[in-house]
């Protein structure tokens, strides 16, 4: 109901928008250069105010109403079953909603169904209350906004004041979102050293991870909080990974942009591109079953021991998964170098060869280091690929042979293991701190070399 609403709400306003628009018009009998506004403004100014206060009611309304229900609810709960813990409250709660909805319950009892029936009472008034007053609220609005249209008003200032508003209210979001997400991570962080006494050089030094293998005793142990083996392991897929994405797909990007024909370029871009759009869990069952078999039997004919899970099979479909993305921006930034730089390279007598390697790929070097910064990115934050053929067990190991696991792996464990989430909230969220400062450490390190290198170019 609530979505119909909103769209019945974008209805009005289109509806006050035309009634505003021939309004301004008929304001000087259809002579535009009588208006401080052009009409379309004055439709826009309408518009824009009915969607934003009948959507902000809505909104508004949505939210606080359905805290007030559940408060009640719970309140009402709370009378009849004055010893009861918080958890069970809510669980009376949930049945009852279920009931209510039509679900199935965990148990149906009197309270439960008293509940249910105050519940969808209750539910019922929340939701055509907001309804009406969204619509009232929109209709209202809209009506303000029609009377003040006269040849004078400045519709267009207002207009683009109001646009001007949303445009930075979304930037901030976007600010705000990023400053948040920090600062849960570093509180996490600080939550998680003080339960371990601070030992910051255990976790960075140390070579043993098993976080929650002693937390029954009431305490981490802070000598099973080393945190070494997952970023060897991260760093070690990542780097193999890397090593197959970023030959094959750098050289086939100078291949589509500089050698290709048209017609071949036509069918082998988009083809190459279909690997993004595989899905990562694909990957794996390509790595676990294929892959991974292929190199443990490659390995034995040699006489090597290949683990079943290894870091050389994650790490190579991982580099295969990778390859459209380098590819893609490559291909694009060397297709954006001027032609002038080629021609000139020419004119001097230098080979194809020699202009892509001492001129193309100089000039267009910053953007193949951000593809290959977006490279090293997907390959840090892949989780299933490396699950499926990698390992989950925390062994410190550079023998690509052997079975490793990854940051993103662990901190999925933690998240999604049976102990308790403010228990395990604090390794995870410190291990994706970590990960956070170190990729960030290797953007400005990048930002840099390109800078130095771009300067040539300027």
């Amino acid at each position: 109901m609530l979505g119909i609403t909103a769209l019945i709400i974008f209805g009005i306003a289109a509806g006050f928008m035309l009634m505003s628009r021939n309004r301004a018009l008929a304001s000087v009998n259809g002579v535009l250069a009588g208006l401080h506004s052009r009409p379309s403004y004055h439709g826009l100014y309408s518009f824009l105010w009915v969607v934003i206060v009948g959507l902000g009611v809505l909104l508004a309304l949505a939210i606080s109403g359905g805290q007030f229900v559940q408060a009640t609810l719970l309140s009402q709960i709370a009378d009849a079953l004055p010893d009861a813990e918080f958890i069970e409250h809510q669980l009376v709660l949930s049945d009852a909603r279920a009931i209510a909805e039509g679900g199935i319950p965990s148990k149906i009892d009197t309270l439960r169904e008293t509940i249910a029936t105050r519940f969808g009472g209750l539910e019922t008034t929340r939701v055509w209350g907001t309804i009406a007053l969204a619509l009232g609220a929109a209709l209202a609005t809209g009506f303000y906004t029609f009377r003040q249209i006269n040849k004078d008003w400045r519709a267009r200032n207002r207009s683009e004041r109001i646009i001007r508003i949303i445009l930075w209210a979304a930037a901030a979001i976007a600010v705000l979102t990023t400053v948040g997400i920090v600062l849960s991570l570093i509180f996490e962080t600080l939550t998680f050293f003080g339960k371990i006494g601070w030992r910051v050089d255990q976790y960075l030094f140390g070579t043993r991870w098993s976080p929650l293998s002693g937390v029954q005793s009431g305490s981490m142990d802070p000598d099973k909080v080393g945190a070494v083996p997952l970023f060897v392991g991260t760093f070690l897929i990542t780097l193999i990974a890397m090593l197959v994405a970023v030959p094959v797909g750098l050289f086939a990007a100078i291949y589509l942009s500089d050698f290709a024909s048209p017609g071949v370029r036509a069918w082998a871009k988009p083809m190459l591109e279909i690997l993004a759009g595989v899905p990562t869990v694909v990957y794996g069952f390509f790595a676990a079953i294929t892959v991974a078999p292929f190199f443990r039997q490659t390995g034995e004919s040699f006489g090597l021991s290949v683990a079943s899970e290894s870091a050389l099979a994650a790490g190579v479909v991982m580099g295969i998964m990778i390859i459209p993305f380098i590819s893609s921006l490559s291909d694009d930034v060397i297709n954006a170098v001027p032609q002038s730089l080629r021609d000139g390279s020419y004119g001097l007598g230098a080979t194809k060869a020699e202009t892509i390697r001492q001129v193309v790929l100089p000039a267009a070097l910053p953007g193949i280091v951000s593809a290959v910064l977006l490279g090293i990115s997907r390959a840090v934050g892949e989780t299933m690929i490396v699950v499926m053929a990698a390992g989950q067990g925390a062994n410190l190991t550079i023998n690509p042979l052997e079975a490793v696991t990854t940051v993103t792996v662990q901190i999925v464990m933690l998240i999604t293991g049976d102990t308790e989430a403010s228990t395990a909230a604090g390794p995870a969220f410190t291990l994706g701190f970590t990960l956070f400062c170190i990729t960030l450490a290797l953007n400005v390190v990048a930002l840099r070399i390109v800078r130095k290198y771009r300067e040539l170019y300027d």
